[in-house]
């Protein structure tokens, strides 16, 4: 899953009631079922459930009432009962139980009586008398909850793209466990089984499952059952359900599988991009693992609306993913979001392979999945788009990672999750951007052969069934990477950053001596950190000038390299360590003054690790500006993006002080001035996607340093829709529009909003509303708030709308989600709930808002004020260094 936290949680094993009744007569099994392969739940994998049964096969029907929010379902499923019991008990959360029956080898219909659990989210069904261990059919009758959020079976309203009327649409969401608010059953990763579903539908709806449809035949009421074929074994989280007024563009895969995009009916040709990738993705992944993809057909779901948790998801054979980031819509769909939506259909299928044809037997692994899939996207753009860069995305990527790992509140990669406020908080940047990371640190160990070896054997032995971390490690190191597994763990198991301070430097005879100590990166605890003695093995990859790279494994908390060649020193060449490195001032030195010839790659790793050190103390700000002003105007345009980000950002740290901010606000118009002027405001036909993608961020940023220019040209073509609707029509659209919103007056506010009203996009409406709240006009952040809680926007795009003015106003935007509670709980995905309202508070500056968060999260159990904790150690750290940050850099400003 692709993410852009429950409130219930798992009861403890041990609280659940299991009557085991050995020395009682029991009822006897089914004799027909088919056969279990393996036995009861390995007791070393966590689970909610007893350990006394698991399901073979479901059999689910369900009749969807869009207008009245609700469903009912049937299910019918095979079980292995391995000992005596008078109690079944399954997961089920918001479902409410008609009948429920057990038929055994007598072919007699045993009536169950259903007790449910909420806080627990199980359904127990207990029998008249104990049922002895074998197999058996469980068939149950219930109602269920239709969501507004992207939980269970959800429903999305959007404009018809032709008519512009509201229109629904059905949906499920499973993961992480939710397969229980579709129907009663183990919805856990372990417990893997086949599914067939069949659902009533109105007649001219589409319906969409992980497999092709069997049969179709008609109902009463306009209606029609559709019959999907069996699944192959998988686990609950993977299966999934969409109907509505669709349409499915489709061809026929090189690897024998049909693809398909499904999208509301109207779409055409947006879908066709996605669609010409996913074929060859298929292939791509299929001769990578060495397993060809299993099932008939993958189809990717596009659904209006967005989540405040996720992007898309890897149900098997039936990816669902945002139209936002599926569909090319050229009237507004920008070359990053193109990119995007490649990237996150090469996540989702690698998915079809890590995490659906082998799956982690618990949460804690979840990295398997997400970390896995992250890396294999990059890869996969990379081999079809090396134009595009996208290795270089993975030094972005890694930042975002450590700002969380360098804070007390992280977590290891593989972490424990006991509950399902664990299960949620675990979708978040070590699982998947740190996940990636470390990964393509071991690859370069490995090597690139050795690594899909490994990968290949892995996959084999593993089909279809459930795994943990340490069997991905065996695999790669059994295919020939000695020593993998110990350097595996020290990276996967303990949280945190491992720190290389270069100490001496010397070169003798053609070659550099370089004297590494190894410690640990911090932004909480820089003084007390090295105390705590954390040592990672650590590949390292050098060289010296223009010499030849070596590798070195650096342990045991100190290390010498010996380097071929002379010159400047890069440590972690390439980019493929995670770990920061802080350069003696002379070392430094020698680097910036070679940084126009250092690759993209090095170079983006060096202002990050730089920015990061002197943003933590460890040097002074200085060093980090010195190198920032070495970026060369004719940089990357991925180098050049990161500056004007960079840019903007200490402009706006410096919201206070209007003088500091006119001195940045010339430092980088100066800097970013002839890339804005080599690109100009408009694409010019035939462009290189990166230069289209660079023009954006040229310009946000200059629209946040003030820059007249630009300001001037947003007011001008706003002004154009008055007499044109389609003037801002192309990429530049979004960016034009968010320049004008956060610098928005009543006027321009009104006109935006008209536009949202009036589109028939359910992008375009959801992209207008969310920047309505970006406005840094207070009234008009007021204004949004009081929108987000109206019908207008949409159930799924009001949240949005909030967190766009917690931006430029965290203290109001905190203030009005304690106000409305119960109203923004609506808004939100039970996923995201917990993290919503701390996630607002992050951007504050204000040091009133660390005892307005620790008195909210106070009374909160401690897997739910997770998020709130993470917020306020960042808050805190921010109100130690945010004065230091901004004296140094006023300082470095006026000695320039």
């Amino acid at each position: 899953m692709k993410t852009t936290a429950r409130r219930f949680l798992f009861a403890a094993v041990s609280s659940l009631s299991l009557a085991a009744c050995a020395a009682q007569p029991g009822i006897a099994p089914m004799a027909a079922a088919p056969m279990l392969a393996g036995a009861p739940l390995d007791a070393s994998v966590p689970s909610q459930l007893p350990r006394i049964a698991r399901p073979l096969h479901y059999d689910i029907s369900v009749a969807p009432d869009a207008q009245a929010l609700r469903f009912t379902g049937e299910a019918g499923i095979d079980i292995e009962l391995y000992e005596p019991s008078a109690v079944l008990t399954l997961n089920a959360l918001d479902l409410s139980f008609a009948s429920a029956s057990l038929t055994g080898a007598d072919g007699q219909a045993i009536p169950l009586t259903a007790a449910t659990d909420p806080a627990a989210q199980t359904v127990s069904f207990t029998a008249p008398a104990p049922l002895a261990p074998g197999k058996y059919r469980l068939a149950t009758r219930y109602t269920g909850t239709i969501n507004t959020q992207a939980n269970g079976l959800f429903a999305l309203d959007y404009p018809d793209k032709v008519s512009g009327k509201e229109v629904r649409g059905l949906f499920t969401q499973f993961e992480a466990p939710d397969a229980r608010r579709f129907v009663p059953s183990f919805d856990e990763p372990s417990y893997k089984a086949t599914f067939t579903l069949a659902a009533t539908v109105p007649a001219g709806d589409l319906a969409v499952s992980n497999m092709p449809v069997a049969s179709e035949t008609p109902a009463p009421g306009g209606k029609k059952t559709v019959t999907f074929q069996i699944s192959p074994k998988m686990s609950s989280y993977l299966l999934f359900f969409a109907t509505g007024n669709f349409e499915r563009l489709a061809a026929k895969s090189e690897s024998g599988a049909e693809v398909g995009i499904v999208s509301p009916k109207g779409s055409g040709e947006q879908a066709r991009f996605a669609l010409d990738s996913l074929g060859p993705l298929l292939g791509y992944y299929s001769d990578y693992f060495g397993q060809p993809y299993p099932l008939p057909k993958l189809d990717n779901v596009a659904g209006p609306g967005q989540s405040q948790f996720f992007g898309a998801m890897e149900n098997w054979g039936a990816i669902f993913t945002f139209e936002r980031i599926l569909l090319d819509d050229p009237k507004i769909t920008s070359d990053a979001t193109r990119q995007s939506i490649y990237s996150v259909q090469a996540h989702e299928v690698a998915h079809q392979w890590f995490g659906d044809l082998v799956t982690m037997a618990w949460w804690d692994d979840l990295w398997l999945n997400e970390g896995f899939a992250s890396w294999m996207e990059t890869k996969a753009s990379d081999h079809f788009h090396p134009d595009w860069l996208p290795l270089l995305d993975r030094v972005d990527g890694r930042e975002r990672a450590m700002g969380l790992d360098a804070f007390a509140t992280t977590h290891p990669i593989v972490q424990t999750i006991r509950t399902v406020e664990d299960t949620n908080q675990a979708f978040d940047a070590i699982t998947y951007q740190k996940g990636e990371a470390v990964i393509t640190m071991l690859e370069s160990y490995a090597g690139e052969d050795v690594w899909r070896t490994g990968l290949r054997r892995y996959m084999e032995k593993h089909k279809y069934a459930n795994t943990r971390t340490d069997d991905l490690w065996n695999a790669v190191e059994a295919a020939g990477a000695e020593g993998l597994t110990a350097i595996a763990h020290d990276f996967t198991s303990q949280p945190g950053i491992p720190l290389l301070r270069v100490g001496g430097v010397t070169c003798t005879g053609g070659k550099t001596r370089v004297e590494l100590a190894q410690g640990e990166f911090s932004r909480d605890r820089k003084d007390a950190i090295e105390a705590e003695g954390r040592r990672w093995q650590v590949p390292v990859l050098a060289r010296a000038g223009t010499g030849a790279v070596a590798r070195q494994v650096v342990a045991g908390g100190a290390g010498t390299l010996t380097l071929p060649g002379c010159g400047a020193v890069l440590i972690n060449a390439g980019q493929a360590g995670y770990y920061r490195t802080l350069y003696s001032p002379a070392a430094l030195a020698a680097l910036r003054g070679d940084f126009a010839a250092l690759a993209p790659i090095d170079q983006l790793g060096l202002l990050g690790d730089n920015f990061a050190l002197a943003y933590a103390g460890y040097q002074p700000m200085g060093a980090a500006l010195d190198l920032l002003t070495a970026v060369p105007d004719d940089a990357s345009q991925k180098l050049l993006g990161d500056a004007a980000g960079r840019y903007a950002a200490l402009y706006k740290l410096f919201d206070d002080q209007p003088a500091v901010q006119k001195q940045l606000a010339a430092r980088g118009t100066a800097a970013l001035g002839a890339a804005m002027a080599r690109l100009g405001f408009d694409a010019r036909a035939g462009e290189p996607a990166l230069d289209s993608i660079l023009r954006s961020e040229l310009l946000g940023a200059l629209g946040t340093l003030n820059d007249a220019k630009v300001r001037a040209e947003a007011r001008r073509r706003f002004a154009l829709l008055g007499s044109d609707p389609a003037a801002l029509d192309g990429p530049l659209k979004a960016r034009w529009l968010g320049i004008v919103a956060a610098n928005a007056g009543e006027a321009e506010w009104d006109r935006l909003r008209g536009l949202a009203k009036a589109s028939k996009s359910a992008v375009e409406r959801s992209t207008f509303y969310t920047l309505l709240g970006s406005a840094k006009d207070e009234g008009l952040a007021r204004r949004a708030l009081a929108l987000a809680l109206t019908e207008e926007p949409g159930e799924t795009v009001s949240a949005a709308i909030i967190g766009a003015v917690a931006a430029n106003h965290a203290e109001m935007a905190v203030d009005f989600a304690q106000a409305n509670q119960a109203a923004v709980d609506r808004l939100i995905d039970a996923s995201a709930r917990a993290r919503f309202l701390a996630g607002l508070a992050a951007s504050s500056n204000d040091p009133a808002m660390i005892a307005k968060l620790e008195r909210i999260a106070a009374p909160l159990s401690a897997a739910v004020r997770k998020p709130y904790d993470k917020v306020l150690a960042s808050l805190k750290e921010r109100s130690v260094s945010r004065p230091r940050i901004k004296r140094e850099t006023a300082s470095w400003l006026e000695e320039e």
